[in-house]
C-alpha cells in the first residue's frame, strides 16, 4: 500500500498540458493545499464533470427506454424520481460530511483521521439506507398516490417504484464512497467507477424492460444491478487499491464523539437536500393538475436541463475539495479565491449548454418521444429553465462550497428561503391564479434558482463559511 510521507522530498512537477490531463484522468498525488489553483481545479473538475455526466446518464437512459412504454410509464418514473430525491438529499447529506471530513484531514495531513472519517462515514450511510429502503418497499403505493397518480398508472408502476426505493442502498454508498475518494482528491477514481457502473445500466436497461418483458420494472432492476455493480467496484478500490490513506481495522473500531461530528455536518447538509428535494416533490403535485402528458413532458425537459446541470455539480465538486483541503491547512484566502475562479468559469460552460438547449429544445425532446400532446410540455420546460444556465453554474460551486467548509446550515436555510417560500408558491400562482399553465412552474424555477445564486453571492462574500471546524 501505498501512502503520502509528508517527510519524502518533493519531486518536481510537470506542469504541461497533457501531464497534467494525464493526472486528471488516471489519479493525481499533488497536493492541492500548494501550487496553482487553477491546475488543482483543473485535475479536480475534469474526472469530477465526467462522473457527473456518467451519473446523468442513469437518468437520461432510464426515461429514454421508458418513453416507449407511453405517458403511464414515464409519470411513474417521475414520480418516483421525486421521490428518489429524498434519498439523494440522505445520500449527498451523509456525503457532504464525509468529503468535507476526509478533506479536512487530508489538508493536515492526517491520514489516520481521513480513514476514521471514511469508516464512520459508511457506518452513516448502511443505517440510513436500510431504514429508507425498508419505508419504501412499504409504502410504495401510498407515495404514489399521494403525488396523484390514478390507479392504472400505480398499478403499471408500484413494482417499479418498489425496487428503486428498496435498492437505496447502492444509491446511498455509490454517492458515499465516491465521496470519500473526492475528500481525499483522488476524483478520477469516483469517475471510472460511475461510468463502468453506467454502462452495465445501459446494456441491462432494454433487456429487462423489452426483451425479459419486465416493463417499466425492467428499468428499475437494470439500475439496481448497474449501481450495485458500481459499488462493488468502489469498495474495492478503497480498501485495496493504492490510495492517499489506508484504512486498517483499528479504523473501524466505533467513535462515538466521531459519529456525533459527522452528524453534527451531515444533518443539516440532508435538511438542506430534502428541503430542496421536496420542492421538486411539490412542483409534481402542482404540475400533476394537468395531466399524465403534462408530467411526461416535464419530466422529459427536467431530465435534460439535469443532464447540462451536472457537469456544473462536478466543477462545483472540486471547489468544495480544495475549500476543505485548504482551510485544514490553514490556508482560507486560497480556498476563496479558488471558489471564485471556479464559480465564474462554471457560468460561462453552463451559458454554453444553455444556448444549446434553447436552440435545438424541440429536437432534443423529440429524441425521447414522440408524443404530440407530450413534446410542447418538454420543450416549454427546457427553454425556459435554461434561460438561467449562468446563474445556475455560478450558484452551484457558491452553494456547494459552503458545504466543502462544512458549513451546512448557511444553504440550508437558503433553500428553505429560495424554494419553500418562494418558487412553490410562486408556481402555484402562476400555473392557476394568472392562467399560465405548466408554463408558469417553468418559469417558477428560473427565477428560484436565479435568486438563489444571488443568495448564495451575498452570504460566501460574508465569509463566515472560513470560521467552521470540522
Amino acid at each position: 500500500m501505498s501512502e503520502l510521507n509528508i517527510n519524502a522530498p518533493k519531486k518536481a512537477l510537470d506542469n504541461s498540458f497533457w501531464s497534467i490531463l494525464k493526472e486528471a484522468f488516471w489519479g493525481s498525488n499533488r497536493d492541492f493545499t500548494e501550487g496553482s489553483t487553477v491546475i488543482a481545479i483543473f485535475i479536480l473538475a475534469v474526472p469530477m464533470i465526467i462522473e457527473m455526466l456518467a451519473e446523468s446518464l442513469f437518468i437520461i437512459v432510464d426515461i429514454f427506454y421508458v418513453a416507449k412504454l407511453g405517458a403511464n410509464a414515464v409519470a411513474v418514473v417521475a414520480m418516483t424520481e421525486s421521490m428518489m430525491y429524498i434519498i439523494f438529499s440522505v445520500a449527498i447529506g451523509i456525503s457532504i460530511a464525509a468529503t468535507a471530513s476526509v478533506a479536512r484531514r487530508i489538508g493536515e495531513k492526517d491520514e489516520d483521521g481521513a480513514a476514521r472519517a471514511a469508516t464512520h462515514s459508511i457506518y452513516l450511510g448502511l443505517v440510513a439506507s436500510v431504514i429508507l429502503g425498508i419505508i419504501g418497499i412499504v409504502f410504495a403505493s401510498n407515495f404514489l398516490r399521494m403525488l396523484g397518480a390514478n390507479d392504472d398508472v400505480i398499478a403499471e408502476g408500484v413494482n417499479f417504484t418498489r425496487i428503486y426505493l428498496g435498492s437505496n442502498v447502492v444509491v446511498m454508498f455509490l454517492f458515499l464512497l465516491n465521496a470519500i475518494f473526492r475528500g481525499a482528491g483522488d476524483a478520477a477514481i469516483a469517475m471510472r467507477v460511475v461510468w463502468l457502473a453506467n454502462l452495465l445500466n445501459i446494456i441491462l436497461c432494454p433487456i429487462f424492460i423489452f426483451g425479459l418483458g419486465f416493463g417499466v420494472t425492467g428499468a428499475a432492476i437494470g439500475t439496481a444491478i448497474g449501481r450495485g455493480f458500481g459499488v462493488f467496484l468502489a469498495a474495492y478500490a478503497l480498501f485495496y487499491s493504492e490510495r492517499r490513506f489506508e484504512i486498517r481495522r483499528e479504523h473501524w473500531k466505533i467513535d462515538y464523539s466521531r459519529i456525533e461530528q459527522l452528524i453534527k455536518v451531515a444533518a443539516p447538509g440532508i435538511l438542506q437536500f430534502i428541503i430542496q428535494s421536496a420542492s421538486f416533490i411539490g412542483l409534481i403535485r402542482v404540475i400533476s393538475g394537468f395531466g399524465s402528458e403534462a408530467i411526461a413532458g416535464y419530466s422529459i425537459g427536467w431530465r435534460v436541463v439535469i443532464f447540462g446541470i451536472l457537469p456544473s455539480v462536478g466543477i462545483a465538486n472540486a471547489a468544495a475539495t480544495l475549500v476543505g483541503q485548504n482551510l485544514g491547512a490553514g490556508n482560507a484566502d486560497r480556498a476563496e479565491k479558488a471558489v471564485w475562479r471556479t464559480a465564474l468559469c462554471n457560468g460561462f460552460i453552463q451559458l454554453s449548454f444553455g444556448i444549446v438547449f434553447v436552440i435545438f429544445a424541440e429536437p432534443i425532446v423529440r429524441f425521447f418521444t414522440v408524443d404530440p400532446q407530450i413534446i410542447p410540455y418538454g420543450v416549454d420546460c427546457l427553454k425556459v429553465v435554461s434561460y438561467g444556465f449562468f446563474f445556475y453554474g455560478v450558484g452551484m460551486v457558491l452553494e456547494t462550497s459552503f458545504n466543502g467548509a462544512g458549513d451546512t446550515w448557511t444553504p440550508t436555510f437558503m433553500n428553505l428561503f429560495v424554494f419553500w417560500l418562494f418558487e412553490i408558491p410562486l408556481a402555484y400562482i402562476l400555473a392557476y391564479k394568472f392562467g399560465m399553465g405548466p408554463d408558469g412552474i417553468f418559469w417558477a424555477i428560473f427565477l428560484a434558482f436565479s435568486m438563489l445564486t444571488i443568495v448564495s453571492a451575498i452570504m460566501f462574500k460574508r465569509g463566515k463559511w472560513k470560521l467552521k471546524q470540522v
